[in-house]
């Protein structure tokens, strides 16, 4: 595929505040790809490819959740680490109109309203993280402490066990 000088927002963003990044296009014909898959494509350890996901707590409030692409969200330590009873994940209908972006293409950076962002605590030992660049077919790679500080992230232990 090749290469384009298109810039998403999320590209902006990080340019705006001075933050150094890696784009990564990837062929995505088919739509949305799971983080696994994109990772081939891209030739790096999914292990540094993050997926973003959204989630409601008991409360009604809303969480973002950022974990490696090959991991599972444990909903309960989700919830102990925003001080929720519980946690879901929202519908994919209702990703769009709360985030202002699709399945596949949903990045922490630049939602349309900021929500507390938590990253599974294994961020804090890889020294680049890739993360969607808010559009299907486009991932960004950048330092750890990049993102989390342009998110006001924290971390916490949110993946279940490898079996």
């Amino acid at each position: 595929m090749a290469k384009t000088n298109m810039k998403t927002n999320v590209m902006r963003i990080l340019e705006q505040n001075g933050v150094a990044y890696t784009s990564h296009e990837y062929p995505h014909e088919n739509g949305a790809l799971p983080g696994t898959s994109v990772a081939a494509i891209l030739g790096v350890d999914p292990e540094i490819l993050y997926k973003t996901l959204v989630t409601r707590g008991a409360s009604k409030t809303n969480y973002v959740f950022v974990i490696p692409c090959s991991s599972e969200l444990d909903l309960k330590l989700a919830a102990k680490a925003v001080g929720e009873k519980s946690i879901e994940m929202i519908r994919q209908a209702e990703l769009l109109p709360l985030t202002g972006y699709v399945h596949g293409g949903c990045s922490p950076i630049g939602m349309k309203k900021r929500f507390t962002t938590v990253y599974e605590e294994l961020i804090l030992l890889i020294d680049s993280v890739i993360v969607s660049a808010g559009k299907i077919g486009w991932q960004i790679e950048l330092a750890p402490k990049d993102l989390l500080a342009l998110t006001d992230g924290k971390t916490a232990a949110v993946i279940t066990e490898p079996v």
